[in-house]
């Protein structure tokens, strides 16, 4: 397989046979500004020293500060982590919002660290970074594997660092630290915003759908709760440890619940704080999720899930991606030639950025919403700019990731073009 890295920046070649950009734009796209890699030393529980490695990418700020989330996961790599802050850029661009792109990532399994271990871990890499970040030119947030808890450790180090209060600097934060209610659900929600927009625009009953999640995480789970919320059926879930599906539907807050408390996923009838009753459903392995006979497959974990190896057996005629690039380019081309429709992760993801936007602008300006007031502002974006994509995919007659890119590095180069080329320069004077 390709570098994710290699890989994500393919996805370039079609949308610039369709956009007139300068050559330069190509050239600034093509690698980021900025990639740091860092070693934290940690003192651990037991006394010991161990060092982890870290990485922060700024990808191109062309457009704003640089924008993305901070994970920790044992794959993290500075390929991976380029990947990511390349397809932030795009991101911020196809909804419009005035960041550029950036992610960053320490190479650990949380799982295996105490709460004290990863908040002096989650210290130490803001203390190696504290130089390239800040509200005017790289703000964090949460991505896998870190939360609102751990944001906060961030800020208040930072907080620290340059000895005065500065909340614009991490967004995700706990509310009672300057965040923004309703923040932990913005990726999930705003993801079904744009499905919802298509199946309208499909005229599709949304109760007719079979709904399989890949990916039961914090973004898996709140698409998964909405849904049903609004009549969906989603029938099967997994997470890296296994999965459950039932034909008569399932209940993420009950199976969130169990999961919870006893560290698997289970099928729940009933269940409170303290009595959970098991209702029958078929166990699956995480990969055999991919492959369920659905409607609708979202995938909602890691990049790379649907792959050349994988993508002739799944069944789904509809793929949402909530994770960032989880279905490799050979797979798309494969899944187009089976006419399943694919939603972009670099549309459908955008709400947790887009909440992030919010939380930034809020903690510049000091003045502060509720959890329904973001809500309908991340819907009017999503839905809006959703609209712009798919009219873009029908006006050329191209895929819908493909209309996004090009609606999203049209953005780009339109930022790029404004501050000059060598087109620009060669004519001479303004």
């Amino acid at each position: 397989m390709k570098k994710t890295f290699d890989a994500a920046i393919s996805r370039l070649g079609p949308v610039l046979d369709l956009i007139d950009v300068s050559p330069e734009v190509v050239a600034r796209l093509s690698s980021p500004s900025l990639s740091v890699t860092v070693n934290i030393p940690v003192r651990m529980d037991d006394g010991s020293l161990r060092i982890f490695e870290g990485h922060r990418v700024q990808y191109d700020m062309t457009r704003g500060p640089a924008k993305g989330g901070i994970r920790f996961h044992p794959d993290v790599s500075l390929d991976e982590v380029t990947s990511l802050a390349f397809w932030m850029t795009v991101k911020c661009a196809v909804v419009d919002l005035p960041f550029g792109g950036g992610k960053g990532g320490i190479a650990v399994d949380p799982r295996g660290l105490s709460r004290l271990e990863i908040e002096r871990l989650s210290r130490g890499y803001i203390r190696a970074i504290a130089d390239l970040i800040g509200p005017e030119n790289d703000v964090p947030a949460p991505d896998v594997n870190t939360n609102e808890t751990i944001m906060g450790w961030m800020a208040d180090e930072y907080a620290q660092i340059v000895r005065r209060k500065v909340p614009g600097v991490i967004t995700g934060k706990p509310v009672a630290l300057g965040g923004l209610p309703g923040r932990e659900a913005a990726t999930g929600r705003g993801a079904l915003h744009v499905f919802g927009e298509w199946l309208s625009r499909q005229a599709i009953d949304p109760g007719s759908l079979r709904i399989a999640v890949q990916g039961f995480g914090n973004a898996g789970y709140h698409f998964a709760r909405i849904a049903v919320e609004n009549g969906f059926r989603v029938v099967g879930l997994s997470d890296s440890r296994g999965g459950i599906y039932s034909s008569d539907g399932l209940d993420p807050v009950k199976v969130m619940h169990h999961k919870q408390t006893r560290r698997e996923l289970k099928a729940m009838l009933y269940c409170d704080s303290s009595v959970c009753e098991e209702a029958e459903h078929e166990k699956l392995s995480p990969e055999q999720v991919l492959e369920q006979d659905v409607d609708v497959l979202v995938l909602a974990a890691l990049e790379n899930q649907i792959t050349a190896e994988n993508a002739e057996r799944v069944r789904a005629r509809m793929v949402v991606e909530i994770a960032n690039g989880p279905v490799t380019p050979e797979a798309d081309r494969i899944l187009a030639d089976k006419g399943v429709t694919v939603l972009p992760d670099v549309l459908c993801n955008a709400g947790g950025v887009t909440a992030s936007y919010f939380e930034w602008a809020q903690n510049r300006a000091g003045i502060y919403g509720d959890e329904a007031r973001l809500a309908e502002r991340l819907g009017k974006v999503m839905e809006g700019q959703a609209r712009r994509v798919f009219d873009l995919a029908e006006d050329k007659q191209i895929d819908l990731r493909t209309a996004a890119y090009v609606l999203g590095v049209g953005r780009i180069a339109d930022a790029m073009h404004a501050t000059g080329t060598a087109e620009f320069f060669a004519n001479g004077t303004p």
